[in-house]
Formats: C-alpha cells, structure tokens, sequence
C-alpha cells in the first residue's frame, strides 16, 4: 500500500511545523558555559517598559515561530537576487533560549539581561537579542562596553530619548538617551523617526546637542541610500538596534505603539545591507514585536526575515574577509 514507484532516499526533513520552535530551527544551548558559536541568539520576554499596549513579552516566541518558515536553510539558503548562498557551514548558530525575567522586578531582570549579554561576547559569539519591549536595549548596550567605541544605529518610529517620567528613567521611549549617557557610545543614528508623538522638542533638542543624526522615512526616500551612508562614520564599530515599529504598521500590526508611514521590507533590507557594508556590526536587537495585536503572525515573521537578512549580510561579510567561521574552512555551496 505504501511503496513509493520510483526509489528514493529517505531523509529527515525537520519541516516548520515539527519539532522544538528555536530560532530558524537553530540548535538550542540554554547553558552559556558551554556556548560553542559564531552567533547566538536569546530572547528577552520582557515589556515592564510599555507605557500603551503590552505584550511584547511573547515578542521572542513569536518570532521564533514565524522564522521556522525560513527553517528549511540549515544547510545556507541561496538569494538569487545576489546570486549568494547565506548563512551556511561551517557557520555555528545557535538559540539560547530567553533569559530569565522576575516580574516586577526591573533591577533584578536588567541584570539578567546584561549578564547574558556579557556572558555571550566573553564565549567569542556574536549576540542577536530577541525584545521584548525598547527598554530592554539599555541593558543589551550597557553589556557592550568591552566592544570598544561604538556608533548606535536606531531603525525606529520614535526618537526614545526621553529622559524620564514621574521618575521612570528605564521605559521603552529612554534607550536611546541612556544609550547616550554610556562612555563607550560616541556617535548615533537614528532612522525612520516621524509623526507627532514621536518625542517633546525638548527631547530633539537634546539629541540633535548630543550630535545625533535623526532622519524620517520621507527624509531617507529623498537622499537616497547613499545619503544616508554619508551620515553614518565609515568604518565604524555599530550597534544596530531596531524597533519593528519602524517598519509600516501596513506591513507590521504586531506591536504596541504603531506609527504610519514607516518603511517597507524592501527599504529595512536595503538600509541593512548598507549599513553592514559601511563599516562593522557587533551586535545587534531586534524589539517591539506584540503578537497580540497581529493574528496573521506576519509581524513575527517579517522580524524573522530581517534578523536572518541581517545575520547573512554580516556572515557574508565575515567570509569574504576570511575572518571568523571562514578564517581556516571554506564554506560548501
């Protein structure tokens, strides 16, 4: 009854919709003692920062779920618009799990957070961290002090400088002014910021004084990907953090504070693959996504495509300087 007409070879196919949901069907370490890898990516179920709508705490299982859809590359997946084969071996990358959050407990979940952060650049692996709300990014930027000087870059809807609120300096619309206040941030560029609301003039000010770059959706349309590289220093050691509210709520419902006229997918992919070309990532999050507000999950999957565009562009990049996985092996096609 079950005889196939024709031989064949009978493989594992590990398909999306089997197995244990990690990060692209990634292997899973959750033990960061013994972390062997080039890239490691851990969540950070956390949104004790909203100031709307919550839920960006099941931002990283959403996320791991939509990418399972892009699980069928384990073995590189090839672009035939570059004509390139992405994130394939000897590349080692690997889900870590989330780290462990206290409810209620700030202090006590933001040292979780920098510590894991930490613990990942001491093992030599590159951190890909899952939000969790915006807030989440302090800890992430603190933890990157023995990376040097950096540059933040902020794909995002909102300018997140402010200062605080009732005494709140740690919610979701503060990163980027913390980010500010840390010795080892010198330089910041902040993209697809727009729309009323986004900060008080206070709060531009500031940052336009700090020396940030701040430019719309409109603005970048207008400058094109080339002007836009002539504000980031070239060279540079970058931090990219970004906020899928950057993204059109069109393309990306999934988060608690939506803001009209955002990028598409195409020009997120673009700004990417440029930034990486301009000089070096060295870390990067992913924050914001709410599934609650998309029951389509495409707003979990849009991330997953980005996260994992921007892991190929970096690993790419690392290849062809014969650096990292690539310094002694050669990748197979």
């Amino acid at each position: 009854m079950y005889e196939s007409k024709r031989p064949y070879e009978k493989q594992k196919l590990n398909l999306p919709f089997t197995g244990i949901c990690s990060f692209a069907k990634y292997p899973i370490c959750t033990n960061l003692d013994e972390l062997d890898a080039h890239i490691a990516i851990i969540g950070v179920p956390y949104d004790m920062g909203a100031q709307w709508r919550s839920g960006t705490r099941f931002g990283p299982r959403s996320i791991r779920e939509g990418s399972t859809l892009y699980s069928f590359g384990l073995n590189g997946s090839y672009d035939p618009e570059r004509d390139e084969v992405f994130l394939a071996p000897p590349l080692k990358i690997v889900d870590c799990g989330d780290v462990d959050i206290v409810h209620g407990d700030l202090q006590q979940s933001f040292e979780n957070i920098e510590e894991a952060v930490r613990k990942i650049i001491s093992k030599g692996a590159f951190p890909v961290i899952l939000g969790g709300d915006h807030s989440i990014t302090i800890p992430v930027a603190q933890a990157l002090d023995s990376l040097g000087s950096l540059c933040a870059i902020q794909i995002d809807a909102h300018l997140d400088w402010a200062d605080e609120r009732s005494g709140q300096r740690y919610g979701h619309g503060s990163p980027m002014r913390r980010m500010a206040e840390m010795d080892h941030f010198n330089e910041m560029v902040q993209l697809g910021i727009r729309g009323i609301g986004s900060s008080i003039k206070e709060d531009f000010d500031d940052a336009r004084a700090y020396g940030s770059v701040i430019l719309s959706p409109k603005q970048i349309r207008k400058i094109g990907i080339d002007g836009v590289l002539s504000r980031i220093p070239k060279g540079g050691c970058y931090f990219l953090t970004i906020d899928v509210d950057g993204i059109d709520p069109s393309i990306c419902p999934g988060t608690g504070t939506p803001s009209p006229g955002g990028f598409s997918y195409d020009e997120v992919n673009a700004l990417l693959e440029a930034i990486v070309q301009r000089g070096e990532v060295v870390a990067f999050d992913f924050v914001e996504v709410a599934p609650a507000y998309d029951p389509t999950g495409m707003t979990g999957q849009t991330a997953a495509r980005l996260i994992l565009d921007l892991m190929g562009f970096i690993t790419k990049k690392w290849e062809k300087e014969n650096r990292k996985a690539f310094a002694s092996e050669t990748i197979e096609a």
